[in-house]
């Protein structure tokens, strides 16, 4: 796999840091996770399969210690802590990176390490927000409504910080030194939505309030259906060749249903034929045809549906939970799901690490007894 060799440590957290270094680890990458010694508050990281944990206690110099000697074997660093949390304790970028030049540190927050909100506690919706495009979702007449915490954390935090540190290690190849990323998620989230910035000028695609625009529900051709059964289908016709061979497959004339005319009109008439017939049914007349028009999935049936069987897009993990497969498929190097491993417990790995650190037995008895570190429960890897 393509990040073979590379070792990452990762800090504890939640969402865009797990996601980061899960991505890392299904393409090739050794990850050892750093959990606190307390992890009885929170939400338990569902994204753990595949790497190791380690419990430590970074409040403590010998706590410190460990996790340098840890950094100093590491090609990359996920920091999802706020501004100035590392610094306090002596693990900044300027006390790793002197002694470790080939280190990848990547800092992971919602605001990034300086602004007027660079301290301030936020959650997906705060930093989507703030990239200005949560402004564009949502129904006409009604209030901006969140892509759950798809586009900020995941998107424009935890992919956007994968993305920059792979950047930063085809660099160090070239310069054999390491680097700072800084990765804001509402920084990511922003360049995410770069298209919707550059096309605000394109003649009849955006500039009307949210909702009434072509891509946002304005336009009757590019929306959800409701179905005889209470299921949905999507309805993407943008183009006029694929909006003409929609109205063919729907038995209706373009002087019926104009594209560009009469909207809401035209949605009123589609949820009308939509509800005549049921998901099964429309799929049976528009699979295979370029009307762009195809069904809204739920997570359970998602797996069974032909097309994602054939590319075998997902897999069944544990406890029959259904997971997506890594992506993009590279023809030589592609990445490999973790998924048939579980979620390690918290320092499940701990004496394992220590040992590899060449700390002796007894010297990880006494690191144990006075929680500096924890063992945590151990299980055989699947």
């Amino acid at each position: 796999m393509p990040l073979k060799g590379i070792r990452v440590l990762e800090l504890a957290g939640l969402a865009p840091g797990p996601f980061c270094g899960m991505i890392l680890a299904e393409f090739g990458a050794s990850v050892i996770k750093v959990d606190k010694i307390n992890t009885s508050h929170g939400v338990r990281d569902s994204l753990g399969h595949g790497k190791r944990s380690i419990a430590l206690n970074l409040k403590t110099v010998k706590g410190i210690e460990i996790f340098k000697k840890l950094s100093n074997e590491s090609d990359v660093l996920i920091d999802p802590y706020r501004p100035g949390v590392m610094e306090k304790i002596k693990l900044a970028p300027e006390n790793l990176m002197k002694t470790n030049k080939r280190l990848i540190y990547a800092r992971l927050t919602g605001y990034g390490q300086k602004g007027p909100y660079a301290n301030m506690a936020g959650h997906d919706i705060n930093y989507l927000g703030l990239s200005g495009l949560l402004s564009l979702c949502g129904r006409y007449n009604q209030k901006p409504v969140p892509p759950v915490n798809l586009a900020a954390d995941f998107g424009g935090g935890g992919l956007m910080c994968a993305f920059g540190i792979i950047l930063a290690l085809f660099e160090r190849s070239k310069s054999n030194i390491g680097q700072i990323v800084d990765t804001a998620m509402v920084d990511g989230s922003a360049y995410l939505g770069s298209w919707l910035f550059r096309s605000q000028n394109v003649p009849g695609l955006w500039g009307n309030p949210r909702g009434k625009n072509i891509l946002d529900t304005g336009a009757h051709f590019y929306d959800t259906y409701e179905t005889k059964d209470k299921e949905y289908m999507c309805v993407g016709a943008l183009e006029p060749q694929f909006y003409e061979i929609f109205l063919e497959k729907l038995g209706l004339s373009i002087d019926e249903m104009p594209q560009f005319d009469t909207f809401e009109e035209n949605r009123a008439k589609l949820e009308k034929i939509f509800r005549q017939k049921t998901k099964a049914e429309w799929c049976a007349i528009f699979d295979g045809t370029d009307a762009c028009v195809t069904p809204v999935l739920n997570l359970k049936d998602v797996a069974l549906h032909a097309h994602n069987k054939e590319r075998n897009t997902f897999t069944t993990v544990e406890d029959d939970v259904l997971i997506p497969k890594p992506a993009p498929h590279l023809s030589r190097s592609s990445g490999k799901s973790k998924g048939h491993q579980r979620n390690p417990e918290p320092g499940e790995h701990t004496t394992e690490i220590l040992t590899e650190l060449n700390l002796k037995s007894k010297e990880i008895a006494d690191l144990i007894s006075n929680r500096i570190v924890i063992q945590g429960m151990k299980h055989s890897m699947l």
